[in-house]
This record gives structure tokens, sequence and C-alpha cells, in this order.
């Protein structure tokens, strides 16, 4: 079992959408006091990274913050654009580039757009020597072929969200890239694949997050304290179905993931 012993780090909460408005700080609360020492705010857009990066002074050492542009934003990308992030990832409480990448399924920005972004931000991660924060959907061929453009010069990726196949697992690791994993192993009827998946990634290089408000687990067995919204409170949840489905002790795999979780942002 997860003891109360384990701590937990959420390496990716959409704190600042409008579902958290009214009890942010209480979502917070919940989360500590479930163990979750630590969260990282993810950043899509210019407005919403300025939010995280709020948020992280609000927080200190409970919060931090990632600046990107989700690949649904790829289509505001400008030079502008790119110096106003480069000046956000100068910030201490800033510790990852993006929420950025690759998304051909919905493909809200077109692909040449989006193609034009994700090199960007990469290139902007490079030369500030920052971790990566990926987002890949239905995009996994061009995906890879960019970032083996980067060779070693990346200095650390995670795909987050990850809820692709065994052979996505292996190209990811073939990378060194860290993989996040989400209350999608949860779901009975979308999880079987990335429940054999998870059996593949290392135990130094599995990372744990909620992706909330989204992907509330299927299998919780308290109420959710807002309807269909997920919460970081719910980690310690996930990480016992990881543990699970990879086949290692509980604690053992909480322990992995917050030491791989401090070492891939630089937490203190």
């Amino acid at each position: 079992m997860i003891t109360d012993m384990n701590k937990f780090i959420d390496i990716g909460v959409n704190l600042t959408g409008s579902s958290f408005k009214k009890d942010r700080h209480q979502v917070i609360e919940r989360a500590v006091d479930a163990g979750v020492q630590q969260m990282v705010v993810t950043g899509t857009d210019i407005d919403h990274s300025e939010q995280a990066i709020c948020l992280s002074q609000q927080f200190e050492s409970v919060c931090y913050a990632t600046a990107g542009l989700h690949p649904h934003h790829a289509s505001d990308y400008s030079h502008d654009l790119g110096s106003e992030l480069r000046e956000m990832l100068s910030s201490r409480h800033v510790v990852a580039v993006g929420e950025c990448g690759l998304d051909f399924n919905r493909n809200f920005s077109t692909r040449s757009e989006q193609l034009r972004a994700f090199e960007a931000q990469l290139e902007l991660a490079i030369d500030l020597q920052k971790p990566v924060f990926l987002h890949q959907r239905d995009a996994h061929e061009d995906f890879m072929a960019i970032l083996n453009t980067c060779g070693n010069d990346l200095p650390r990726a995670v795909a987050h969200c990850f809820t692709g196949s065994i052979e996505e697992v292996n190209d990811y690791v073939a990378l060194d890239m860290y993989i996040g994993v989400t209350g999608w192993i949860c779901d009975e009827r979308r999880g079987a694949n990335l429940q054999q998946a998870v059996k593949h990634i290392p135990l130094h290089r599995v990372l744990l997050e909620t992706d909330a408000p989204y992907l509330l687990p299927r299998d919780l067995a308290v109420k959710p304290v807002a309807k269909n919204r997920n919460e970081p409170c719910y980690l310690p949840h996930i990480a016992s179905v990881v543990a699970k489905h990879m086949d290692v002790a509980e604690d053992e795999l909480a322990k992995c993931a917050y030491e791989n979780s401090r070492t891939f942002f630089g937490l203190a």
C-alpha cells in the first residue's frame, strides 16, 4: 500500500484553468494534505504561462511553472512571442519550456505552424538549458524526427501525459527521455494499451501527473470534490495503479517518481 510517508510531485497541473477559479487555494491544500508536496503548473500560452508564474510566486516552493506554447496555439507564434517566452523562462519559478510539441489529431493550428513553434521552443530550451515538457498526439513520427535532430543538446525531456504504445515507450527511452503517466491508466475502456506500455518504462524515467482538471481516474473509490474534475490530491491513487501495472511495490514507485521529478525539474 501507498503509505503516509510517501511524497509526491504532480508534474502537470492546469491550475490556471477556470474550473479551479473558485477554490484554487483549497485544491492546493488538499493536494499537500494528500502528500503531493509540489506541483508544476502548466503554461500553454503566454497568458496561462504568466498566470502559472504568478501562482508559483504566491505558493513559493509548492508550485512551480512551465512557460510555453501548446501546439493548439502554435499559430500565435512570432518572433516577439518567442522573446516574451525567453523572458519568462529566465524566472527562477519557471522550471521547464512547454507545454510544447505536436498535435495532429485536432490540428487547431496547421502542421507547418506547429512544426515551426515546436522547433523554436526546442531551440529556446537548448539555448537556456531548460528541460522541455512535451505534448504529442498522433504525430509520433514527426515528433521523433525533430527530437532526434537535437542530439544531446536538450538537457532533459518528458513525454507529458503519455498514452501511447510499447513502441513509443521504447523510442522515448532510446532518447533517454522521461515519461509522464496520468490517470488515463485507470480507465478500463481506453487505458488497456497504456497498462501494457508502462511495463516498459524504466523506474528511473517514470514521472507521475494528474493533468488536472482533465483525466479524472474512473476507478476512484471516493466521490470527487467537484463533479468530473480531477485534482492533484488524487495523484497517490494514480501512483498505486501505475505501480500495479509496472509490477513494482507502491512505495518503490512513489520514491522513484518523486526523485525523478526533483532531478528532472531541478527542484530543491
